[in-house]
């Protein structure tokens, strides 16, 4: 990935995807600036998950190109599924990321118990994942993405699968941990939930569905961290209405062959 400038952390410029027999999506322009939280919400088929790729690196633009700003080259990746592999122990699963990029075992082990620690996992560490329910993978999963201290956090929908008391608890230690960090990182999360995006990011983009292209572009009110019962606040509430509305505009009739 090329460098950008020292105001973003990362950045798609003008990036325009092709795949044989499918709609093009784009051109995007998108930037991320160092320390925000940016939701990224759409229709299925809009191009979300391709977001993440692209700024992971993982994808290549047809047109265009995906940039990153200096000093922020450290990417985590939290998936839809916690893709933790059943024949380790949790700690072994968290640790992975540190010993594949060279660091000694016992030191990546150590790392990997502080990380799962942060998230509530520090009594696990000997765990099989079939030991875990859904929330607690997941936390494994996010213990791994932080292991490596990125700078840029990249999540596609993680908390999709999980009943809504689990989700909120997430959530909040997701903005914890992210407050905790110095410098803290950069995050993009994907979410079809129009209240998850307003209430963990300071900012919010709405895909077209037809083209992928950015529709809206919304802040989010209030400052991190948020406090107790903001859910019900009159603030919440409307900013929440209004990325609704922007998301059913976004909504047009999607082709069969659309980006997922």
């Amino acid at each position: 990935m090329a460098e950008t400038g020292a105001a973003s952390a990362a950045a798609l410029r003008n990036v325009v995807v092709r795949y044989p027999g499918r709609s093009p999506l784009g051109p995007l322009n998108l930037s991320v600036a160092p320390g925000e939280i940016l939701a990224v919400v759409g229709a299925s088929g809009a191009g979300k998950s391709t977001i993440l790729r692209l700024l992971a690196g993982l994808e290549r633009p047809s047109e265009g190109e995906a940039v990153r700003g200096p000093g922020h080259d450290r990417t985590g990746f939290v998936f839809q599924n916690p893709t933790l592999m059943p024949w380790a122990d949790v700690q072994a699963n968290v640790a992975l990321p540190l010993e594949l990029a060279g660091a000694p075992r016992d030191i990546a082990r150590r790392k990997a118990a502080e990380a799962l620690e942060a998230v509530g996992l520090g009594d696990r560490l000997s765990a099989r994942p079939r030991q875990l329910s859904g929330g607690m993978a997941m936390r494994a999963s996010l213990a791994r993405a932080l292991v490596t201290e990125p700078d840029l956090l990249l999540l596609d929908e993680p908390f999709a699968a999980l009943d809504s008391i689990t989700r909120r608890r997430l959530i909040e230690d997701l903005h914890r941990l992210w407050a905790g960090r110095s410098p803290r990182p950069a995050m993009v999360f994907v979410t079809h939930d129009v209240e998850e995006a307003v209430y963990l990011a300071g900012r919010a983009v709405v895909l077209d569905a037809a083209t992928g292209r950015i529709a809206a572009e919304l802040p989010s009110p209030g400052a991190f961290r948020r406090p107790e019962g903001w859910r019900a606040d009159a603030g919440f509430r409307a900013a929440v209405e209004r990325l609704a509305a922007a998301l059913e505009h976004s909504m047009a009739p999607i082709p069969h062959e659309a980006i997922t």
